[in-house]
């Protein structure tokens, strides 16, 4: 069996990281016969396929995630050793995967980066907005901040980092008074915005909704266009001037704010800095950091 370089691992962990030949080519400024062929040798090396190949996209396989697995504590570990020779600390330099929903990427981490870029200008970050949850174990990204507890991928770090109080919002022009409900679409019925809306249409023996959605920007934007009402995070709602808080009680229900981490990068001076950047972003949006309350 061929030994193996580190140097071809790099290369693996790029693709893992931008799960495209294009992608890791741009990250390591060479070509993509380059990427391809770095690739090829470890798999030859190891006798196994690393990478599922569809439609432009590389999808690490379970030989593939053991192997990057493994390829990111030898990384940790160079690192280290650069720093100890050098007798600096590592810099925050290199690409960092944050995936959330669009919600919390478009009003949240967006308007924040441009301090993070300029503190730290050898980062790069790479903000995934999905409304699905991809998957840390399978190196789909390195930080994932979810809706909820997670349930699944128990290998990786989980921490509570905030909650979001929601309130129903309606259009900011028209007459005050019953509107109809806008929820998520069939498969998201199991979210407790879905569930808490489904029990006011029960109550209101109405069951006829003009939309379904998938994500709370397309909400946010059917409350505008006076389509209906529906239910928002407060820290959103109250700062999008075209939509109007319904009432001012007590919130509904809130829900958790948990950082996910992968364990084998948890200790990267870069992902360090993402997630000191994250929490504080998120905090500052729902006013955590001022009341200093967690």
């Amino acid at each position: 069996m061929q030994e193996l370089d580190w140097n071809d691992l790099r290369f693996v962990l790029s693709v893992a990281r931008c799960q495209s030949l294009a992608g890791a080519a741009r990250q390591l400024g060479v070509n993509e016969s380059t990427v391809g062929r770095h690739i090829s040798r470890v798999e030859r090396s190891l006798g196994t396929r690393l990478f599922e190949r569809g439609l432009g996209s590389f999808r690490a396989t379970e030989a593939g995630c053991a192997v990057i697995h493994g390829a990111e504590g030898v990384e940790a570990l160079v690192h280290r050793l650069e720093s100890t020779a050098s007798g600096k600390d590592e810099l925050s330099a290199g690409t960092v995967r944050i995936t959330t929903v669009p919600m919390i990427v478009n009003r949240v981490l967006v308007p924040a980066l441009p301090a993070l870029l300029e503190e730290h200008p050898q980062l790069r970050v790479e903000l995934i907005a999905e409304p699905r949850d991809l998957s840390l174990t399978k190196r789909e990204a390195d930080l994932a901040l979810r809706l909820a507890r997670p349930k699944k991928e128990l290998s990786t770090i989980a921490r509570r980092i905030d909650q979001l109080e929601y309130a129903v919002y309606e259009p900011l022009d028209g007459p005050a008074g019953q509107k109809p409900w806008i929820t998520y679409e069939d498969s998201m019925a199991d979210l407790p915005q879905c569930r808490w809306i489904a029990d006011q249409i029960k109550s209101e023996h109405e069951e006829i909704l003009p939309i379904k959605v998938n994500d709370a920007e397309a909400i946010i934007s059917a409350i505008v266009a006076g389509l209906g009402m529906s239910l928002l995070p407060i820290a959103v709602g109250d700062r999008e001037h075209r939509i109007r808080r319904r009432g001012k009680g007590q919130p509904p229900f809130f829900r958790e704010l948990w950082l996910l981490t992968h364990p084998d990068v948890r200790d990267l001076v870069r992902v360090k800095v993402a997630i000191d950047w994250l929490i504080s972003s998120v905090r500052r949006f729902t006013g955590t950091a001022e009341s200093g309350s967690h």
